[in-house]
């Protein structure tokens, strides 16, 4: 992985009213990294992720994106959301020129990148098709391909595979980490299952219970792809768990 910092986070707190949600967070998330996120039930993740997208405003501390305050309206920051995020009355094509659109990315530039990502997701042939047409694992594979197709200096995920089968949510997690090795694009995934973090993550980020802080950043090492009957990654699933418990 790279030693160069994408997302530095200071002191960062949240308040809504009395209610102290996130409590002087602070921590570097690295260029390339892609970093899971686990927690207690409960504990303020997703707050944590429209932190950092400013769809909260912080009460205290500063986020920062390649060293500037983070402003999604300027840098390119993707976003996939659990459950089916696309737009129904725009075919697959469509729904992954989207952000390209919005970015006003040159016409034959838009074109490379709709291909290039529909293709790697399987999903070519199904180009002309609308939502309605697709399974919920297709449709998450249109969002996944329209977030990667922008090339975001920052991708969050917040627990887009959470509403899946086991069977639909490993095939799109080995999609994932196929497409982050390839675009070594930065990633933060928020997820309640531990497992799905320590086979995704290169590093686990485990929160407290409210108010929520950083209670430890574990470096993942295992290799991939990770077979979840090995012993070190049991091992390193129950260390995850033994340090989510609420006591």
């Amino acid at each position: 992985m790279s030693d160069k910092v994408k997302v530095k986070v200071n002191h960062l707190t949240k308040k809504f009213g009395d209610l102290l949600v996130l409590n002087d967070m602070s921590f570097d998330i690295m260029d390339g990294d892609l970093m899971c996120v686990v927690g207690p039930t409960g504990c303020g993740k997703t707050t944590f992720l429209n932190s950092l997208t400013k769809i909260y405003d912080i009460t205290s501390g500063e986020i920062l994106l390649n060293g500037e305050k983070v402003e999604p309206r300027k840098q390119n920051i993707a976003y996939i959301f659990q459950g089916d995020s696309t737009m129904p009355w725009l075919t697959v094509e469509e729904n992954v020129r989207f952000g390209l659109d919005i970015k006003g990315v040159p016409e034959d530039k838009k074109k490379v990148q709709v291909d290039k990502y529909l293709e790697i997701v399987g999903l070519s042939k199904y180009r002309k098709y609308y939502p309605k047409q697709l399974s919920a694992s297709m449709l998450q594979r249109v969002s996944i391909a329209r977030a990667f197709a922008t090339e975001p200096e920052l991708l969050l995920m917040d627990e887009p595979y959470g509403q899946l089968d086991i069977e639909l949510r490993f095939r799109l997690e080995d999609e994932l980490v196929k497409l982050w090795e390839m675009t070594k694009t930065t990633v933060l995934f928020i997820t309640h299952n531990i497992e799905e973090a320590v086979y995704l993550g290169n590093k686990i980020m485990i929160l407290t219970n409210k108010p929520t802080t950083v209670k430890t950043t574990l470096v993942n090492d295992l290799p991939r792809p990770r077979d979840i009957a090995d012993p070190k990654f049991v091992d390193l699933r129950n260390k995850v768990t033994d340090l989510i418990k609420w006591w």
